[in-house]
């Protein structure tokens, strides 16, 4: 059972652990850029039960989840090197929002099976409530269609999520394999209202509030796993969150930065400014995360961090020497750290969907129509506008001199009205026409398609595994 002393996270010997390691995302847990649907992932199971019928969509997403994950991933990873797995979970596999407080069996059949095998090949396994009941923040990644999220003002919604955790603390307290519960996944507290602007405030009261109760409600049934409380705002802001108030706590910021996500030379100018090694850790030192780090002797752990690799070919080994010198500063600053993520269609996946692969081909004209409407909001960079892009611009623009408030910010303008447009409206309708892709296929037809992505039928993306495993075998 890990422990924190300090600044540092130790074994049961009392020997300093520093875990390296990776995020699987799109698993129990999927996202519209790692697994290739539109939208979110709630109505992208609703389209496919309308079209294939409950049954054989309950099917399809059953083998699509027992190929994405699986022992052969868990050896390949701890052969690699990392020591730490950290698997991103949607509530809704543990609950039904029809029958709230009653937990659902096979969702914590397929964790354990997971977390056994991380067990045996080695890896730790830290337990992240990604998607949480009445959504912590308004993007896919938390399954948020709707753009509000309620937590922060319903009870109902608290009290659910904090019975969810008792739960998972009553089944995994004892386990030694799980190095501790990530309680929430990027909170953004300045969505409560459902009314964006540039530079929201956070509702400190709020996360800080839910964050104590957790904790306690946690320390109830289980005293000694480690639990990992992130910033607000996406991991990024901590000026005013509470100090740590109890034993075993590690806090979590989040660090992608222009240099990763956008395409360009490396070092060179992003955004505006002159990235390399330097910035990178003038950067990460000045960060909410670290300073808070630093000013309250506790273990600062990187949750997520992470390049695209969509871009020209030759922009990767670009974005690799970015990641590179990422992870080496955090090295410096003697953080613990999980790159995003394990396994995608060709996006930042240290594993990739073979491009060649059934279930590519099959979903190609999805992709493109993606593509051209911009729906995948991680995937809407300012190189390569279409013309809906360009629409959005000119849309933004309007709004703005129609409702003359000078205090409309137009990049948060521009971007928030893209979500809900481009990312919302327009994927939601997209969800049917990949649906359809699957329609008349047997249940051996989808076993196969699915098959994709088993880690057999997989390509490792060389360049960045070589990078990880240079850290990840310290």
């Amino acid at each position: 059972m890990l422990r924190v002393r300090g600044s540092e996270i130790v074994d049961a010997e009392g020997r300093s652990i520093r875990l390296r390691g990776v995020c699987v995302g799109g698993w129990m847990n999927m996202e519209n850029f790692i697994n290739g649907y539109p939208g979110d992932e709630s109505g992208t199971r609703r389209a496919m039960a309308e079209i294939l019928g409950p049954a054989r969509a309950e099917f399809l997403f059953d083998r699509w989840l027992d190929y994405f994950f699986n022992e052969d991933d868990a050896v390949f990873l701890a052969e690699c090197g990392a020591n730490v797995v950290r698997l991103a979970l949607n509530y809704r596999h543990f609950e039904n929002d029809l029958d709230p407080f009653r937990y659902l069996e096979k969702g914590f059949e397929r964790l354990e099976r997971a977390v056994s095998a991380c067990a045996r090949a080695g890896l730790y396994v830290i337990l992240d409530l990604h998607a949480v009941q009445g959504w912590q923040n308004t993007d896919w990644h938390s399954d948020n269609a709707n753009r509000h999220s309620l937590i922060w003002g319903h009870p109902h919604f608290q009290d659910r999520f904090i019975a969810l955790w008792k739960e998972i603390a009553r089944r995994y307290r004892g386990v030694a394999a799980v190095a501790g519960y990530n309680l929430m996944n990027e909170p953004f507290t300045g969505a409560s209202t459902g009314r964006f602007r540039a530079n929201h405030p956070s509702d400190w009261a709020a996360i800080n509030k839910l964050y104590r109760r957790a904790v306690d409600a946690v320390r109830e049934i289980d005293s000694d796993h480690i639990l990992f409380l992130e910033g607000d705002c996406y991991s990024t802001r901590f000026s005013e969150l509470d100090p740590p108030f109890a034993p075993n706590l590690v806090y979590s910021s989040h660090n992608y930065t222009p240099a990763g996500l956008f395409t360009g030379k490396y070092p060179g100018k992003f955004d505006g400014k002159t990235w390399n090694k330097k910035r990178q850790a003038d950067v990460f030192h000045a960060g909410e995360g670290a300073v808070f780090s630093r000013q309250n002797e506790v273990p600062l752990w990187v949750g997520e961090f992470g390049s695209l690799y969509t871009g020209p070919a030759a922009d990767a080994s670009y974005r690799l020497r970015a990641l590179d010198e990422q992870i080496a500063v955090f090295e410096e600053h003697a953080a613990h750290w999980t790159i995003w993520t394990y396994k995608d269609i060709g996006v930042m996946g240290v594993v990739t969907v073979d491009p060649k692969s059934e279930y590519m081909r099959m979903i190609r004209p999805i992709l493109r129509a993606k593509h051209l409407l911009g729906t995948d909001s991680w995937l809407d960079r300012p190189e390569g506008k279409t013309p809906v892009h360009k629409a959005v611009e000119r849309l933004a623009g309007i709004a703005e001199r129609t409702i003359g408030d000078p205090e409309i910010d137009h990049p948060s303008n521009r971007r928030f009205m893209a979500q809900a447009l481009q990312a919302g409206y327009f994927a939601s309708q997209m969800q049917p026409a990949f649906a359809k892709r699957f329609k008349g296929l047997s249940e051996s037809q989808i076993d196969r398609v699915m098959q994709s992505f088993a880690f057999r039928n997989c390509k490792v993306h060389k360049g960045l595994a070589e990078v990880m495993k240079k850290y990840w075998k310290g």
